[in-house]
């Protein structure tokens, strides 16, 4: 049986830049949580990715299904990208000073993405008539939680992405054409780019340090942490998650199955990348000196997040890796008590870690293409 078609248009460049613009709120969220790194931050670290990361979700399904190929749809897109780029300059205040900005830009978006998806076909229309309101609804509990103090403030943001979530199910998902192809490679973007963000991020910590042997062997680790996680997303997965996607004919259990994926799943495979930025970052300068607990916590719990997304978006997709993802997330926690101890060993030993999942989730492979390599070399050595 041949594999199904992702044959799709493929990501423009407008939608590129769009995810350049919306990943900054993702290194906003690292810088953020690595200046105050307790419960609090990161609690509100959870409730702003939820947020923004649902609405980034729907621009993806918008350009899945509604191409910017039109000076009208540039336009707005642009308008929602100053939204996107205005959340992210609030989000340190996002609490605070200039939650009314995050807030009002928030608003923008979502009635932005709104009037986009009238310029799609019947289907996405008719499914928008449910998801506008609640949409708005959701952004306007935002806006208010900016208004007033707390504790109604955070129950107002806590409100906002259930009500969101909620949406996602209350709505008929065979109204959404998917172009798998599309789909997957959009989403795949975020995470290179989020991974490439965190590791500029990461470098621009060592602005005005002296690159002695401690630095650079932190770089080269820190680089070694973020090639694996490439890894686990890219070596291979992001094109068969493409295919298992195609695969599925009935429409709304594609859509359902998208939104799964690549939208719950992705989440904290998001989270993940700021955590595992934060955790790096703390090591930075203190190579041979020992981690508070909370910085060496989050070394490996970012790492153990994302590992847990990825397992999460594999399972839903049917696809194998999924318990080499789940051993490595139990595992790494172990390195914890090592950066209490010496910031370097826990980073090296996660690398390690990472470096061992990656070579055992890879030997079937290696022994199913040297049995291909040795039965093609017979072959044509008989021939000859």
């Amino acid at each position: 049986m041949s594999e199904p078609s992702v044959a799709a248009p493929r990501v423009s460049t407008l939608e590129l830049f769009f995810d350049l613009v919306f990943v900054f709120t993702i290194t906003q969220l690292s810088e953020t949580l690595a200046e105050h790194l307790t419960f609090g931050t990161l609690g509100n670290v959870l409730l702003i990715l939820a947020v923004v990361w649902w609405m980034y979700s729907g621009y993806a399904w918008l350009t899945n299904a509604v191409a910017p190929n039109s000076t009208t749809r540039r336009t707005l897109l642009l308008t929602g990208m100053a939204g996107f780029l205005l959340m992210a300059l609030a989000i340190p205040e996002a609490f605070g000073e200039y939650g009314w900005l995050f807030g009002v830009s928030y608003l923008v978006v979502n009635v932005v993405h709104s009037v986009l998806f009238r310029t799609a076909g019947p289907g996405a229309r008719d499914a928008m008539k449910i998801l506008t309101p609640l949409n708005l609804v959701a952004a306007l509990l935002v806006l208010g939680g900016s208004l007033v103090d707390e504790p109604w403030r955070h129950l107002l943001w806590v409100l906002a992405p259930i009500l969101q979530i909620t949406g996602g199910y209350v709505h008929r998902a065979e109204m959404h054409t998917i172009a798998a192809g599309h789909f997957a490679e959009r989403h795949g973007l975020v995470v290179i780019i989020a991974i490439g963000e965190s590791i500029l991020s990461i470098g621009a910590g060592f602005h005005g340090m002296h690159l002695g042997g401690g630095a650079i062997l932190t770089a080269v680790l820190a680089l070694c942490v973020a090639y694996y996680l490439w890894w686990f997303y890219f070596s291979g997965d992001d094109a068969r998650a493409a295919h298992a996607l195609a695969a599925i004919t009935d429409p709304a259990r594609r859509a359902r199955r998208a939104l799964e994926a690549w939208g719950y799943a992705h989440y904290p495979i998001l989270l993940g990348i700021v955590i595992t930025a934060v955790g790096i970052k703390t090591t930075v300068g203190h190579a041979f000196e020992g981690l508070h607990w909370g910085e060496a916590v989050t070394l490996s719990g970012g790492v153990a997040v994302y590992l847990l997304g990825h397992a999460a978006f594999l399972a839903r997709l049917g696809l194998h890796g999924v318990y080499h993802r789940l051993v490595a997330a139990l595992v790494v926690p172990a390195t914890i008590p090592l950066g209490h101890q010496m910031a370097i060993a826990q980073l090296a030993a996660v690398v390690v870690i990472m470096v061992a999942t990656a070579i055992i989730e890879d030997i079937p492979e290696i022994r199913r293409s040297g049995g291909t390599a040795i039965s093609d070399f017979g072959r044509t050595a008989h021939e000859s």
